[in-house]
């Protein structure tokens, strides 16, 4: 799994010009899943989003984490991570997961970061078309892949 963090002061998805879900302070998590994601993977980065230290303390150090700041989170699929662009110019989803893997990965970490975040996650619509607006803070922005971490 990658997921990509934008810490934001609000945002807003917009999937299929009806489905409408705003955040305030918090993180935007831009989500891919690829086809040997496990759900070991899924629950190491729900707990790496939701206690990165990338939000400010009292002495303007980015000590806290979402949770310390009762921050919100808007989660978003993003196959598009997973891109290969090593030939040509047009990208290669190949190494996106399929619906049959990515959907009940993605409900899961929906309900995984739910149950950590203790109160609701905003979501896109997995597989819509949507427009994220968002007001970036910092900026700070992570990039995370569960294939890199050290256990």
């Amino acid at each position: 799994m990658r997921a990509v963090l934008q810490r934001v002061a609000k945002a807003q998805v917009t999937a299929n010009q009806t489905h409408v879900q705003t955040i305030g302070h918090g993180l935007v998590v831009l989500l891919g899943i690829t086809h040997d994601d496990t759900k070991d993977e899924l629950l190491w980065l729900v707990n790496k989003i939701t206690n990165m230290r990338i939000f400010n303390d009292e002495n303007g150090v980015m000590n806290k984490s979402v949770l310390d700041v009762g921050g919100e989170l808007l989660v978003v699929s993003q196959f598009t991570l997973f891109a290969q662009t090593k030939k040509g110019n047009r990208p290669s989803y190949i190494d996106a997961a399929g619906h049959d893997i990515a959907v009940p990965l993605y409900e899961l970490f929906l309900e995984k970061a739910t149950a950590v975040m203790e109160k609701p996650v905003r979501c896109g619509i997995f597989g819509a078309d949507m427009q994220i607006d968002l007001v970036n803070d910092g900026p700070v922005t992570i990039i995370i892949d569960s294939k890199n971490k050290d256990l």
